[in-house]
């Protein structure tokens, strides 16, 4: 398999509201199907409105006292709250899990490349429906069937950096499972489970960059494994295999 990425320039500034599938697919064209376009998390909010102004905050007593001890904006620690079902930890940085189930900092709320210094961004109220419409919208504007990443960079527990995730997941696989079938000596496979849009979203995180204004990228070349389709929400830990709780 050789995979091919692009990424998808002349996107302008996202506002809530704005057709970010029409714009996606006029600014990558010409796609083709098979094609999977990762999107930044960051553009999907900002179209879907999912961004919230620090001054209207009323902060409570609990995020005061985490923001005296975190050194952080008792605003923004209200915010993180409000959008978080349980605190994980609460020394140095916020780790929560968020409504979806995702265990991460902050629970994905970012004052970067967000316009002004009031707004922040949170996540989508569902990451994989957001795929769903970005993926109609695109096949809608360009005539292909492609399948759909919404992605985010969160950091990682057991090892240093961060790299590009997959939240949200359209037609395509999530995962590919391995497991029961056997290696080249033979031997039967008990752990190989490959979180496939993960893989496809760290890489094409190389291609967006951090300050390159690229918030999607087309990859090309990769098998989709005809109609098998996953969602984001399949790469969810499961709570009694998760070592966080």
């Amino acid at each position: 398999m050789n995979l091919h990425l692009f990424g998808v320039e002349g996107i302008p500034e996202i506002r809530p509201g704005d057709d970010l599938g029409a714009l996606v697919a006029g600014c990558a064209a010409p796609l083709c199907s098979g094609d999977i376009i990762v999107v930044a998390q960051k553009v999907v909010s900002k179209a879907e409105g999912r961004l919230r102004a620090l001054s209207a905050v009323t902060v409570g007593r609990p995020a005061r006292r985490l923001a005296r001890r975190l050194h952080a904006d008792p605003r923004m620690v209200q915010v993180i709250l409000d959008e978080s079902v349980r605190i994980v930890r609460d020394c140095h940085v916020l780790i929560v899990e968020t409504r979806h189930g995702f265990v991460c900092a902050n629970a994905g709320v970012d004052r970067s490349n967000v316009p002004g210094d009031d707004l922040v961004s949170l996540l989508p109220i569902d990451c994989d429906a957001s795929a769903d419409v970005l993926r109609s919208r695109i096949a809608q504007v360009s005539g292909m069937t492609v399948g759909v990443i919404v992605s985010d960079t969160w950091g990682r527990p057991w090892r240093l950096g961060i790299t590009n995730f997959a939240l949200g997941v359209s037609g395509m696989p999530a995962l590919l499972d391995y497991r029961g079938r056997t290696d080249d000596f033979g031997m039967q496979l008990n752990a190989s489970l490959l979180a496939t849009a993960d893989e496809l979203a760290a890489a094409a995180e190389l291609v967006m960059g951090k300050t390159g204004r690229v918030p999607a990228v087309v990859i090309r070349g990769f098998d989709i494994f005809g109609d098998q389709t996953g969602r984001g929400s399949d790469l969810i830990r499961p709570r009694e295999l998760d070592l966080f709780r």
